[in-house]
């Protein structure tokens, strides 16, 4: 069964996708890029391709959504999988269910902070035009179907949407705040590591928890990039890993703006204590 590692997108997923990885597949709990693959994008052209015809298509893709990973659960093995997919019912298609998943990761950000890497990260012309984005309650990201490690279409729907739609599920569920990897990152990672532990009944020395958190730090992630590129950089060029902890709404956007985003996913932000 699936653990969903899911996030809106520009949340932290990857940076937590780091840790876990360090964790789970090496020895000495270095970074690499390599760690990353081991825990797989869905959805992905590899999970499609043999069972739908049109993978441009969002309304065929979505029909597959359960078959997919019926097909990926044949193993009956835990596995987890990143994704930016919100958990909705889609004309009738939902986009998993509780027979694939037995659990979730959810990693929230700060909507007046997603913003920013939002507009950076899709090469948006405005903050405008990244408020809409967030704000956008249809939005579906058009991915790469050419591309074997480029998520295919993905249904985002809006900041408010995507997260009241993970925050549902009652299984196994872990909720993660970016702000709080931030600040606190060892009490944050630990709340991970002892998830990982529980669900795949693996123990983790302390050690190798602090070394996972160390040798995933943002600026170590950044610094890979730069070095060795990064496979799933923006199409446009942009960097992935961009200002990180340094991205402080009160310093990229006006305060119209800020009420804006209050004003949209007031309920929300309430819940998640954004003041």
């Amino acid at each position: 069964m699936i653990i969903w590692l899911a996030s809106y997108p520009k949340s932290g997923n990857t940076w937590v996708r780091g840790f876990i990885g360090s964790l789970l597949y090496t020895r000495d709990a270095n970074s690499n890029f390599i760690n990353l693959s081991n825990i797989s994008q869905y959805p992905l052209k590899s999970h499609f391709s043999n069972i739908c015809k049109n993978l441009k298509d969002i309304n065929e893709i979505k029909k597959y959504w359960e078959l997919s990973q019926d097909i990926i659960n044949l193993d009956k093995k835990i596995k987890i999988f990143k994704t930016h997919n919100a958990l909705l019912n889609v004309r009738g298609d939902i986009f998993s269910n509780s027979k694939n998943t037995l659990g979730v990761i959810h990693i929230v950000r700060d909507p007046r902070n997603v913003i920013s890497s939002i507009k950076h990260y899709y090469s948006l012309d405005n903050y405008e035009v990244a408020k809409k984005f967030i704000f956008d309650e249809n939005r579906v990201i058009q991915g790469d179907y050419r591309l074997d490690n480029f998520p295919i279409s993905t249904v985002i729907s809006s900041w408010g949407v995507h997260y009241r739609s993970w925050n549902n599920v009652k299984k196994n569920y872990l909720l993660i705040k970016y702000e709080n990897l931030v600040k606190n990152p060892y009490k944050e990672f630990k709340k991970i590591s002892d998830y990982i532990s529980r669900i795949f009944k693996i123990n983790f020395l302390d050690e190798k928890i602090r070394k996972s958190i160390e040798t995933n730090s943002f600026e170590n992630l950044k610094k890979q990039e730069k070095i060795n590129g990064f496979s799933e950089s923006s199409s446009s060029g942009k960097n992935f890993f961009n200002l990180g902890p340094e991205n402080k709404w009160e310093k990229m956007i006006d305060e119209k703006m800020a009420e804006e985003i209050k004003a949209k996913f007031k309920e929300e932000m309430k819940n998640l204590n954004y003041n």
